[in-house]
């Protein structure tokens, strides 16, 4: 009869700090993957938070004020404790909306104030929202739109408040002129096109790349131990000059002092600018060699063999993979744009995925600190569910449950409120927030940044932990709080741990 292997005792077992930690979706072999993709920008390069966002903030503000938009807005300064990646923009009545997958109403503000259960039934009769409307509803999914999610709160605030105009269900009058939550939405849309297109915030970036961008001497070690076991390429939907501004400040200045310097694109089997993402993943644009002198595109399309040292403008994934020779269950991608470079990647190419979460490590932080929170939080749903467990269609008895609901309100409000006015992103009580659940659908391993791939070994096998469905955790429900007792006494919720 065939026996297990038994496990090596003399292997040290490896403790990681949260920090230092890779999280698995789904298992993923190491040492199948034959080539490494990234992104550059909030993957490769890392930007310093929030004085990278208030950059973008001030520029994106004193846009909205030269095509017209009140002076007083020159008051407002970006506040980091305030906006939160994933949230959704209402363009018909100016909410912020926190989701989950379904499109269910976890948090809703307005400006700077939260809504009420019944406030938001104004709105939303059924707390929930047709999410794929995308002509109404813009899901903030990236980084660079911290500042844009803040602004237009800033927007909203200021004209609620602003004694000139009077408020409507849809926006403000002023005269004959009427200012609707919609036309302030594209007015900033505008504004953030218009500062990427002009370069205004590459420009700043550039001239001060030590305030805004964070150089770590670990990013080269990475990269040239990738290197040995596999292909790496670089595709980035930034402009070349930038990339090279960037990626020189990030790989070249590490070169220690006394050996032979090489250039960045040394690190890299293949680089791609100018990508276009997520078009790259589907019908891509034409491939052009760059000049690497003057920045420019050389005419016609590309159709030769992989060049090393070449760097090449548009293409799509399709082309990578011929370029490489690699199929798409080789590669593993690293990005931090869950639409653009996580979700089409996987869908589209069938991609390993590595999704940058640099929120992780404040969420995990928070988890830590009020674990406590979370676990009354877990109990109460507990004996919530217990109440009803043993209840049939003769059952006439209705538990009385508004002291419970009532204290997971509080719970829930309290936990949101430890990460920030708009609560956490990956969750609001125990409810996944939209970006938690793509997260956990999309990203096979997921992690705060790519460098914590130095803390394992590169023919690691990460393991999911078994998820299991509603029915095969019968067995194991009954005896999950055992030793908890609960009491309510005066609307008052007790727990007692035996």
């Amino acid at each position: 009869m065939d026996t297990l292997p038994s496990i090596p005792s003399e292997e040290p077992r490896v403790k990681r700090d949260f920090d230092q930690m890779v999280f698995v979706n789904r298992n993923l072999t190491l040492e199948t993957i034959r080539c490494y993709g990234f992104d550059m920008d909030y993957t490769m390069a890392m930007y310093k938070s929030p004085d990278y966002e208030s950059l973008g903030f001030e520029l994106l503000r004193d846009r909205m004020v030269s095509v017209g938009y009140p002076h007083e807005l020159l008051r407002y300064t970006y506040d980091p404790s305030f906006p939160t990646r994933g949230l959704v923009i209402d363009t018909k009545y100016g909410n912020l909306l926190k989701v989950d997958s379904n499109g269910n109403i976890l948090v809703c503000s307005h400006a700077f104030g939260l809504l009420n259960g019944v406030e938001i039934q104004k709105y939303y009769p059924n707390k929930f929202i047709q999410r794929d409307d995308t002509d109404r509803f813009y899901i903030l999914n990236t980084l660079f739109n911290l500042s844009e999610t803040y602004l237009y709160t800033c927007l909203v605030d200021f004209f609620t408040r602003c004694p000139r105009y009077t408020n409507l269900e849809k926006g403000f009058q002023h005269g004959d002129l009427f200012m609707s939550y919609r036309s302030m939405f594209q007015d900033l849309r505008d504004a953030m096109d218009f500062i990427h297109d002009t370069g205004a915030l590459k420009g700043h970036t550039v001239k001060n790349l030590e305030k805004y961008v964070i150089k770590d001497p670990n990013l080269p070690v990475l990269l040239t131990r990738l290197k040995v076991m596999a292909k790496v390429f670089l595709a980035t939907n930034s402009d070349y000059n930038y990339t090279e501004a960037i990626m020189k400040y990030l790989l070249d200045s590490n070169v220690k002092s006394g050996s032979q310097k090489e250039s960045w694109r040394s690190y890299f089997d293949l680089i791609v600018v100018d990508t276009k993402k997520p078009l790259f993943f589907g019908e891509g644009t034409v491939l052009r060699q760059v000049d690497t002198n003057t920045g420019k595109l050389r005419i016609g399309t590309y159709t030769g063999d992989l060049q090393h040292g070449t760097v090449y403008s548009g293409g799509s994934s399709d082309l990578i993979s011929d370029l490489l020779e690699v199929k798409g269950k080789d590669i593993l991608y690293v990005g931090d744009h869950i639409f653009g470079d996580i979700l089409k990647s996987k869908k589209r190419q069938g991609w390993k995925t590595f999704l940058v979460v640099p929120e992780l490590n404040k969420e995990l932080q928070i988890r830590v600190k009020k674990q406590s929170m979370f676990e009354e939080l877990k109990r109460l749903d507990f004996f919530l569910a217990e109440l009803y467990k043993h209840m049939d269609n003769g059952s006439q008895h209705c538990p009385d449950i508004i002291a419970i609901q009532d204290r997971m309100k509080v719970l829930t409000h309290r936990m949101d409120m430890s990460y920030g006015q708009m609560g956490s992103l990956l969750r609001s009580g125990s409810r996944q927030t939209l970006f938690a659940s793509q997260l956990m659908r999309y990203a096979d391993l997921y992690a705060s940044t790519c460098l914590n791939l130095l803390h394992y070994p590169f023919n690691y096998l990460f393991m999911a932990p078994p998820v299991l469905m509603p029915h095969e955790t019968v067995s194991q429900q009954s005896t999950d709080f055992a030793s908890t007792e609960l009491t309510v006494t005066n609307n008052i919720v007790k727990l007692t741990i035996n």
